[in-house]
């Protein structure tokens, strides 16, 4: 079927699938559902995206994970479709090469600003590299860390990284934070700037929240005061609610735990915030996570 051509100002999106669960037994995974949804190359962003800085922002990713996934004895390829309108963004394994697959259609959404790309990258390294909670498949438990702990694993561990050499105390003087957000960073960072890459990470969060919220047609607001207040029975693998998500975000930007203290493929409380250490708002939200003590 062809894809649906973009409206002016994406009025007309629509998401044409009921979700599915992310890691298929082909083994990709999508930051989003599947969607119909195809944004060509001719549209023109209003955040400042443009092909040079799709390739910029995966270079400056590359450069930090590619060693990082060598020393597991693996390759990484990022695949860069700048002229190819997919919303959307996946991650495979094939053999001992870790792929994360990007798409300009997804890039050149309204909503996606330069660090919500960035975002998006490490969503999808975040399932070769978070640990547990991994996704589970129709054979067992699947290779892939579920699509909550790669948001997790985005914020709290790959965009620190991507940020760390940045002027951030700069870059964020004229950016609007919400006073909420700026509060729980002040709260939980010391330095200028730490605050600021805090407060920059959150805007990276919301960014894609807006994604998430425009497929779905949503009408209620996201917002960094009004958690998603469900409490799940059991660990919710698939893409949690976009204001689950945008709360994902947002506690790994708050959480303090050392950028380079990985997360564990067995362990799912190493290194990162817990509600047994007395985290609340930094930890996985309830949402969709449900802690094993």
């Amino acid at each position: 079927m062809k894809r649906n051509l973009l409206k002016l100002g994406l009025a007309a999106t629509m998401l044409t699938a009921t979700p599915l669960l992310a890691c298929d037994h082909t083994g990709n995974s999508g930051i989003v559902e599947d969607n119909d949804l195809w944004i060509p190359a001719t549209v023109k962003t209003v955040t400042g995206m443009d092909e040079a800085t799709f390739n910029n922002v995966l270079d400056k990713v590359e450069a930090i994970y590619e060693p990082v996934i060598s020393a597991e004895g693996k390759t990484l390829r990022i695949e860069r479709k700048w002229s190819d309108g997919t919303v959307n963004a996946y991650a495979q394994q094939r053999g001992n090469t870790w792929i994360i697959s990007m798409f300009g259609g997804l890039a050149r959404h309204e909503t996606v600003t330069p660090d919500g790309f960035a975002l998006v990258a490490c969503h999808e390294l975040g399932h070769h590299l978070g640990g547990q909670p991994r996704k589970r498949s129709w054979f067992g438990t699947a290779w892939a860390s579920n699509e909550g702990q790669s948001d997790y694993f985005g914020s709290s561990k790959c965009m620190r990284k991507y940020m760390e050499q940045d002027n951030n105390v700069d870059l964020m003087s004229n950016v609007d934070v919400p006073a909420f957000a700026v509060k729980k960073c002040q709260e939980n960072f010391t330095s200028a700037e730490e605050v600021a890459m805090c407060k920059r990470n959150a805007m990276a969060g919301m960014s894609l929240a807006g994604l998430f919220r425009s497929l779905r047609n949503l009408s209620e607001p996201l917002d960094f005061t009004t958690p998603d207040q469900n409490v799940v029975s059991s660990t919710n693998h698939n893409h949690p609610e976009p204001q689950c998500r945008l709360d994902t975000y947002f506690a790994g930007s708050i959480c303090e735990i050392d950028a380079y203290a990985d997360m564990d493929p067995s362990d799912e409380t190493k290194n990162v915030c817990t509600r047994i250490d007395g985290y609340s708002i930094e930890a996985r939200p309830l949402c969709w996570y449900k802690p094993k003590r």
